[in-house]
C-alpha cells in the first residue's frame, strides 16, 4: 500500500512498507503491476496509473477507509485467424493496487479519466484542509 503523505512517524512508515510489500506479493499482482505517479496540488492529489490495453469499462476505483483500490483486468488479444504466434511478452490478467490517503482527501467526490492507456485519479481536498492565506489588517 502506498501512502500519499509525508513525514509520518517511523511506525507509520514500517507498517505502510509491510502492507505495500504484501500487496506486491499478492498473487493478482504477479507480473502485471502498472507504474504509477501521485501529485499533490493545493487542492487535490492525483494517481495516475499507466494501463495500456485496459477496457475502461473493467476498471474498478473504491475508495474505503482512506483506501483508494484500484482493480482492473487486461485480458489476452484476439487469436490470429490465420498463422501462428511468434512472441508474446504482453503481461494479462487482473492487478490491484492500493494506496492509503491523507484524512485531509474528500472521498465523496472522487474523479476518474481514463486518455491514452492512462488512468487518472483525482482526490478533492477537504476544504478545511486547503490552505488559507490571512491578511493582516493594518490599524
Amino acid at each position: 500500500m502506498l501512502t500519499l503523505w509525508r513525514n509520518e512517524p517511523n511506525l507509520s512508515s514500517l507498517i505502510a512498507e509491510v502492507s505495500r510489500i504484501a500487496n506486491d506479493a499478492a498473487p493478482e499482482n504477479q507480473g502485471l503491476r502498472p507504474a504509477a505517479d501521485i501529485l499533490e496540488s493545493e487542492n487535490d492529489f492525483e494517481v495516475s496509473l499507466d494501463m495500456p490495453g485496459v477496457d475502461p469499462k473493467a476498471i474498478q476505483i473504491q475508495v474505503e477507509d482512506q483506501t483508494l483500490s484500484v482493480r482492473a483486468e487486461r485480458l489476452p488479444g484476439a487469436p490470429p485467424k490465420e498463422g501462428s504466434v511468434h512472441r508474446a511478452e504482453r503481461q494479462t490478467g487482473t492487478f490491484v493496487r492500493n494506496f492509503s490517503l491523507p484524512s485531509s482527501v474528500d472521498g465523496s467526490r472522487v474523479e476518474a479519466r481514463y486518455v491514452a492507456g492512462v488512468l487518472t485519479v483525482t482526490l478533492p481536498k477537504r476544504e478545511e484542509a486547503k490552505p488559507r492565506t490571512i491578511q493582516v489588517k493594518v490599524a
